[in-house]
């Protein structure tokens, strides 16, 4: 009989550290933002004329004031080190940003605050104590509630204590606005800064964002960074310059900055594409207007095409298919190659899917194509030989085409490259496959081989 496997030890000395850190440098770092916006000849503020409306509830100073309480007791919840370390990681990257953008444009709130009495009164007046009506936007009392909302969901397993959490969160939430603390704008804006830090500090086991870093040597990969970071200024610039519900373009400005981080350093990775084929919630949030544009391009391009083809008995090549198209082709399983568009949830829910995502328009290392290939074989074997196997990217032209290429190359029978290749143009004749794919998918380190099923893909969650 085997022994039990010792408990770790409850890590709070880790916690108590962390807090003893985050606490202080959050009313010295805070206190000094609003010191330098009140020496400021002018501040500015971004209200829309609908807020003189907006209804003061005292009592909401209530909610308001318990994300100390969740803020403090949150880091002596995490049961290992490594939740607590990315855990106060997320706080501490909230309180650096959030500060740097109160320096550097800060606003003040616009209309004051009505007189309080009774209970709420004493609240009221301890917040005033340290703040001022400046650090607005982004609102970190926002990114701190988006923070701490994923933190505790994961410790709430009964579906209703999840509702009170849904709950008390839109309170606090809300309370912002009710208090006359901050001005809508600075709602989004703290949202959108508590999912970038929820994005680059997973709680997963796995390498956090910072830490992948790595800056790309591809010129093709600095080209497209550039590309998007292009088109992340336009929306940004358009949003300051149109104001009103323009401000809105702020989010695809976000979404497309991410993308060229991602070209730049970040890789695959910076998708948040699990093995399953799902993106992490932050990372469908934070990409959501990118991913719509990806969504609907591959849809133009391959709006003549079937979705898939099939190359060999039970080896089908296409885009990545929506939930009927999977339905209705027998419920095969998945390979998705795709980083930006997931499989879907009713195929992952089923555990017919895997994924190696790879970067779009970006020729991969011969050790991420070589993976590719692995996997494909691997969901094969897992059907053995019953289930078809639908191999996909976006379009279903490159990424997924190299795949099956590779695959048919060292275990469908192609005595080489070129033969896989015109066998599966034969299938799907729009693949696109340039020089440097056939020189990839030619070379020696390509045709390596890995054990099946045991390949580490490039995902994250």
């Amino acid at each position: 009989m085997n022994a039990a496997r010792p408990r770790r030890p409850w890590p709070w000395k880790r916690a108590a550290a962390w807090l003893a850190l985050l606490g202080p440098l959050f009313y010295l770092s805070y206190g000094l933002a609003n010191w330098w916006a009140g020496t400021r000849a002018h501040v500015p503020s971004v209200v829309f004329e609908w807020e003189r409306g907006m209804p003061f509830w005292a009592w909401t100073i209530f909610p308001y004031w318990s994300i100390n309480a969740f803020y403090a007791l949150s880091l002596f919840l995490g049961r290992t080190k490594h939740l607590v370390d990315r855990h106060a990681s997320r706080l501490l990257t909230a309180q650096l940003i959030a500060v740097s953008c109160f320096a550097l444009w800060p606003l003040h709130f616009s209309f004051g605050q009505p007189p309080v009495e009774g209970a709420p009164a004493f609240l009221f007046n301890a917040l005033r104590g340290f703040d001022q009506p400046y650090n607005q936007a982004p609102s970190l009392h926002i990114a701190l509630a988006v923070i701490l909302w994923d933190w505790y969901r994961r410790l709430v397993t009964p579906r209703w204590g999840r509702w009170v959490l849904h709950l008390w969160t839109l309170a606090i939430c809300g309370s912002v606005l009710t208090t006359y603390q901050h001005h809508f704008i600075d709602i989004p804006t703290g949202a959108l800064l508590g999912l970038v830090c929820v994005w680059l500090w997973p709680l997963e086991g796995t390498v956090a964002l910072p830490r992948a870093w790595r800056l790309a040597r591809d010129p093709q990969r600095w080209k497209l960074a550039g590309f998007y970071a292009a088109g992340a200024s336009l929306c940004l610039a358009l949003a300051i310059g149109l104001h009103g519900a323009a401000l809105w373009l702020a989010w695809p400005a976000a979404a497309l900055a991410i993308v060229a981080l991602n070209y730049l350093g970040f890789g695959a990775r910076g998708f948040g594409m699990g093995r399953d084929g799902r993106m992490r919630w932050s990372a469908r949030w934070l990409l959501a207007p990118y991913r719509l544009g990806a969504w609907i391009n591959a849809r133009l391009w391959t709006r003549r095409l079937p979705p898939s083809a099939e190359v060999a008995p039970g080896l089908r090549l296409g885009r990545v298919p929506t939930t009927a198209e999977w339905d209705a082709d027998g419920r095969p399983r998945l390979v998705g190659l795709s980083a930006e568009l997931q499989l879907p949830a009713e195929a992952a829910a089923a555990g017919r899917t895997r994924c190696a995502p790879l970067l779009d328009l970006v020729l991969p290392s011969a050790t991420q194509l070589q993976r590719a290939v692995a996997l494909v074989e691997a969901q094969r074997r897992a059907g053995d030989g019953r289930d078809a196997v639908w191999v996909c990217c976006a379009l279903g032209f490159s990424r997924s085409a190299a795949a099956v290429v590779g695959w048919l190359h060292r275990h469908g029978g192609a005595t080489d490259a070129a033969t896989a290749e015109a066998r599966v143009r034969g299938a799907r004749p729009q693949i696109v496959l340039k020089p440097a794919w056939r020189a990839l998918l030619g070379s020696p380190a390509a045709a390596l081989s890995s054990t099946p099923g045991n390949e580490k893909e490039q995902g994250t969650a």
